[in-house]
């Protein structure tokens, strides 16, 4: 059973963020080849196969020394990531932000990585239903007000190519190689393994989001 939460839900929309059972974390990490077709808004999608990669442990650690001085900030009103170390703003990357319901603004931290993770909810009803299979280079993220587990995270996105406008139901849509750029930048370090959850060893980069979603 899936529980759903609805946190500052916009007044114009009315779907709720998805949140991920313990057993849908538990099939992360691997791409499921059994399950391969979704939906989204009432049209048939196929999702994006993730490529293994040959070195995992190397391209977990490329370019984290470990970690220090690393932020991410989400601007909503102009629908853009920038990615700094120190001062120093070394990506940016524009993005989907919520449309059907509301991206927090706040200070957070990466809890959880996964580099596959089915998603699924919205509404039948009001044409907002999705099921996605295999969502790739997931970063859930959260603070002591709102838990990761709620669902809100940057992901890769293979239903939509209309960033730069809002189009999800909370979470950080970006082009998967964007995403993936960003997942193997990030902390916690994965290591040798497909996901990661931070720890006080371990920790994750923080993450301010700021602005104000614009309508679509």
């Amino acid at each position: 059973l899936t529980i759903y939460a609805y946190f500052n839900v916009l007044p114009y929309h009315f779907s709720p963020q998805w949140q991920p059972t313990q057993a849908e974390l538990e099939r992360g990490g691997i791409y499921d080849r059994t399950e391969e077709n979704g939906e989204y808004l009432g049209q048939p999608v196929t999702s994006y196969e993730i490529p293994e990669p040959k070195k995992l442990a190397a391209l977990s650690v490329l370019g984290q020394s470990d970690g220090a001085n690393k932020r991410i900030e989400v601007d909503l009103t102009n629908q853009r990531i920038y990615a700094y170390e120190g001062n120093q703003k070394v990506m940016e990357f524009v993005v989907s932000t919520g449309k059907w319901g509301a991206t927090p603004t706040g200070t957070f931290t990466i809890a959880y990585k996964t580099r596959a993770q089915l998603m699924k909810g919205g509404s039948r009803a009001l044409n907002t239903y999705y099921y996605l299979p295999n969502v790739p280079f997931v970063q859930f993220f959260g603070n002591g007000e709102i838990p990761w587990s709620r669902g809100f995270s940057f992901h890769g996105t293979y239903w939509h190519d209309k960033f730069g406008t809002p189009q999800s139901h909370g979470c950080i849509n970006m082009k998967i190689a964007d995403a993936e750029k960003l997942y193997y930048w990030t902390t916690p370090s994965l290591g040798d393994k497909r996901t990661a959850k931070a720890t006080p060893e371990n920790p994750g980069t923080p993450v301010v989001i700021y602005g104000t979603t614009p309508r679509s």
